[in-house]
C-alpha cells in the first residue's frame, strides 16, 4: 500500500513515505515539523502572490497548530494584504471573545499580527445559524481556495466532521452538525472547557469537500495523543469512521507528522 523513502524534500523531514495518492513526512520534533511547515507555507504563498497577486487560505486552530502559526507570522516576504483567510469551524453559540472560540485565537495569532487583506470569521453567536451558513457559503464559492492548513483530532475529524457526521461527498461547503462526545473530550483535555457539559454540542464546520477544494494542503498532526487516529488513517479503511482517511486521496496533500504521532504504524 505504501512505498517508503529516506530523506524527502523538505530539510528537516527524518523519513518520508507515501500511502496512497498522500505524501507524509516524519520530523524529529514538533520544533522542526513546525519550522518546515511554515517555510513551506510561506513560499507557497510567495510563490501564489507573484503568479495572481492575490491568495485565499483556510487555517484551523487547536494546540496542534500553535508553533506552526508562530513561527509562519513570523517569517518575512509575504505580503498579507494580498490574502484573504478563512477559518473551518466555530462553535455554535459563543461569542467571538469567549477563551474557546476560534475567531479569538485566530484574532490573536494570526490576524493582528499580520493585519491580512480579509479575515473572514465564522459568527458563532449569529441569531440565524442558517443564514450565517450561507453567508460563509457565498464567500467561499467567491474566490479559489489556494491554501488549507489543517489538522487531525483525535477522533480522526479534520475541521468538526466528527466520524457520525463526515460526508466525502456534500453539496455545501459548510454545515451545521452535531460534536461527538469523544470530540468534545478532546476539548476539554486541551483545557478550553472545564467540563464536558461545558462544550458546546453544535458548531459550524466547513465540509470535507470545501476543504479538499484547494489547489494544496497541509496537515499537520503531531503529538502522541495523535498515534491512533493517525493509525487509522493511514492503515484503515478510507472511511468515514476515520475521516482524515479521505486525504489518502488527495496529492495536493502533504501529512506533517513527529515520531510520537507515527509510533504505532
Amino acid at each position: 500500500m505504501d512505498s517508503i523513502s529516506n530523506g524527502g524534500n523538505w530539510k528537516r523531514a527524518a523519513r518520508a513515505f507515501n500511502v496512497d495518492d498522500l505524501n507524509v513526512q516524519v520530523f524529529n520534533t514538533i520544533d522542526d515539523l513546525a519550522a518546515d511547515a511554515a517555510l513551506e507555507v510561506n513560499t507557497f504563498l510567495r510563490a501564489t502572490l507573484r503568479e495572481k497577486g492575490s491568495a485565499a487560505a483556510i487555517l484551523a486552530t487547536g494546540n496542534s497548530q500553535i508553533q506552526f502559526l508562530k513561527k509562519l507570522v513570523a517569517l518575512e516576504g509575504v505580503d498579507w494584504s494580498k490574502i484573504t483567510l478563512f477559518h473551518m469551524d466555530e462553535y455554535l453559540g459563543i461569542d467571538q471573545n469567549h477563551k474557546a472560540s476560534f475567531r479569538r485565537y485566530l484574532r490573536e495569532r494570526v490576524q493582528t499580527l499580520v493585519q491580512p487583506k480579509a479575515f473572514h470569521f465564522i459568527s458563532g453567536d449569529a441569531d440565524l445559524p442558517l443564514d450565517e451558513c450561507e453567508r460563509y457559503e457565498n464567500l467561499l464559492a467567491a474566490k479559489p481556495i489556494d491554501l488549507c492548513c489543517l489538522g487531525v483530532g483525535e477522533n480522526g475529524h479534520i475541521a468538526f466532521n466528527d466520524p457520525p457526521v463526515a460526508r466525502f461527498e456534500e453539496k455545501h461547503r459548510i454545515k451545521l452538525v452535531k460534536l461527538d462526545d469523544a470530540c468534545k473530550m478532546q476539548q476539554v483535555k486541551e483545557g478550553h472547557f472545564p467540563h464536558l457539559d461545558a462544550v458546546p454540542p453544535y458548531a459550524f464546520t466547513l465540509t470535507i469537500p470545501a476543504l479538499c477544494s484547494a489547489r494544496k494542503m497541509i496537515c499537520i498532526a503531531p503529538e502522541k495523543r495523535k498515534a491512533e487516529p493517525i493509525r487509522a488513517a493511514l492503515k484503515g479503511p478510507i472511511s468515514t469512521a476515520c475521516p482524515a482517511s479521505f486525504l489518502r486521496r488527495q496529492k495536493h496533500c502533504t501529512l506533517l507528522l513527529d515520531h510520537d504521532s507515527v509510533s504505532l504504524l
